[in-house]
Order: structure tokens, then C-alpha cells, then sequence
């Protein structure tokens, strides 16, 4: 397993991976030192990051390979399908997994996501529109969406 740390706008991250793809993605409240030395497994992951923070990325494209349950994934796949710049409910993702009753389990599926930013949880919050839960942290999570759909100045004339 390959590891690298980077700043980013929002703290010190690690990244976990290896041939078989990406593994963890976890913002730290910790300040390590950047890696000199990007392992090769881990470039595409850091270049995205790079692109992601600088506003030029919308989507990512990298191979994923967390571990968790059959559930975890499930919820994770779902929630790479939505869409940068938008915001689902937690019950919205239980209805679209099939189970609006499965509420809670999504839930803490959601919040057990090793791959922040790139299996976008951040997008997912309360069904009043609240920013609820953020293993983050919700500063972090508040961060995120305002930097995916930032507030455009209207003309007054």
C-alpha cells in the first residue's frame, strides 16, 4: 500500500492506494508534511485533488477500490451518480437504493466513506436541507458545497 500526504484547501490529506487502485482519501487534523515524492500509484489521484480544489474539475476519473460490506459499496457507487453542484437527502438516497426504510443504515454507510471529495458524501444532507453529520466535519462539508456551487453576484442593473 502506497501513501502520500498533500495540502489542500481544507488540510493536510492522505492518500492510500495501490495498483489495484485507490483505496483512502481522509482529510487530517493533523499538519504532515507533503510527500516529496508522489508514489506513481497515487499521481492521477493528486493531480485530480489539484484540479478539484482549483475549480476545473467537476468529475473524477480514477479507479476506486475501498473496503466495506456489499451494503457500504452499494451506497457509495450511489453516491457517485450525484451530480457536482447538487445535493441529495438522506431519504432520496434510500429511496434510490430501494429501501426508504434503510434510512439509518444508508446513512452510516455514508458517513463510513474512506474516499472523501472523489465519492462525493459531502453532497448528501438533511431532508430540511440541513448539513447534517460530516466525518469531515461540517466547516468541511460547508466548504465543499459552496466550492461546487459558489454564490454568482447578481447585476443590479
Amino acid at each position: 500500500m502506497e501513501t502520500a500526504f498533500i495540502h489542500t484547501p481544507l488540510g493536510t490529506t492522505k492518500l492510500e492506494g495501490d495498483e489495484n487502485g485507490l483505496s483512502a482519501i481522509t482529510v487530517l487534523d493533523s499538519n504532515e508534511e507533503p510527500t516529496d515524492i508522489i508514489p506513481i500509484e497515487l499521481e492521477d489521484a493528486v493531480y485530480q485533488l489539484k484540479e478539484y480544489f482549483e475549480g476545473s474539475r467537476t468529475q473524477f476519473d480514477l479507479v476506486l477500490n475501498p473496503s466495506g460490506t456489499d451494503f457500504q459499496k452499494s451506497v457509495w457507487k450511489a453516491l457517485l451518480e450525484i451530480p457536482y453542484g447538487k445535493t441529495v437527502s438522506y431519504l432520496d438516497l434510500s429511496k434510490t437504493l430501494g429501501d426508504a426504510k434503510a434510512i439509518r443504515a444508508v446513512a452510516s454507510a455514508n458517513g463510513k466513506n474512506p474516499l472523501w471529495i472523489v465519492v462525493p458524501c459531502h453532497r448528501v444532507i438533511g431532508s430540511d436541507g440541513s448539513l447534517t453529520g460530516y466525518a469531515g466535519g461540517l466547516h468541511r462539508k460547508k466548504w465543499l458545497l459552496e466550492h461546487e456551487n459558489p454564490v454568482k453576484q447578481q447585476s443590479l442593473f
